[in-house]
């Protein structure tokens, strides 16, 4: 694996409840990259996310990730993996009996920060680059769905991560929020971060056009969005 070269697969099979769902699959994503991962429902795209955060364990091939041996890692490591990644959902998933600064410190507090100086610094820091600091004490049911996803993306940044990875962050949120959404994940990717992100909004690609790798047939391949079907009838 080169120096910018952070995920790195080769002859990759992937399982999701012994069923293959991907076959022999060979890519590989450098640092500052900004990939989407397309292809219809049940082609593979959850769970080849799944595998990047070692959900799913794989048998076969060569996957590294940040250096981790995705065949080989063992439970303890995949904590110590995940605390170098981001992982963001399409459902949020925040904890909805509390307010957003606790919610924020929780994750610190599960991955081992203790001084709650530095607690409370890091989740403003965080909070002012998504634009959320005013919410600090909010309840995640008083805020809209695209207020909800930015504090989402900013408890991915609490651990400042080398990976962001997004499985359909935009999937519940109208077009004008989306639009905010897929800005503030540009503007971190420009700032060195690699994000990997699952779609099926193919309009939302087209204002903001990226390399595109496609779960389909079992296999994962590079597409060109100009020349992709999906694509048809899209371009003006």
């Amino acid at each position: 694996m080169t120096e910018t070269n952070l995920i790195h697969f080769i002859g990759v099979d992937i399982y999701q409840n012994e069923q293959h769902v991907l076959n022999n699959i060979d890519f590989e994503v450098n640092q500052g990259e900004f990939v989407y991962l397309i292809g219809k429902t049940g082609s593979g795209k959850s769970s080849l996310l799944k595998a990047l955060y070692g959900e799913l364990r794989l048998k076969s091939g060569s996957a590294t990730i940040l250096d981790y041996n995705l065949i080989k890692i063992r439970r303890r490591k995949i904590l110590a993996l995940r605390r170098r990644l981001g992982i963001i959902f399409q459902d949020f998933q925040l904890l909805t009996d509390r307010n957003i600064y606790d919610n924020l410190k929780f994750v610190l507090k599960a991955t081992g920060w203790k001084k709650k100086k530095e607690i409370v610094a890091r989740i403003n820091d965080v909070l002012t680059k998504v634009g959320m600091l005013d919410k600090l004490k909010s309840m995640p049911h008083q805020m809209s769905g695209g207020e909800q996803q930015r504090i989402a993306i900013a408890r991915a940044l609490l651990n400042d991560p080398e990976i962001i990875i997004a499985d359909e962050p935009t999937g519940n949120l109208d077009p004008e929020t989306t639009e905010e959404i897929m800005r503030l994940l540009f503007d971190i990717s420009s700032n060195g971060k690699t994000v990997v992100m699952a779609t099926h909004d193919y309009d939302m690609m087209l204002k903001f056009p990226s390399r595109t790798l496609r779960c389909e047939n079992q296999r994962v391949n590079e597409v060109n969005l100009m020349e992709a079907p999906e694509f048809k009838g899209r371009l003006q």
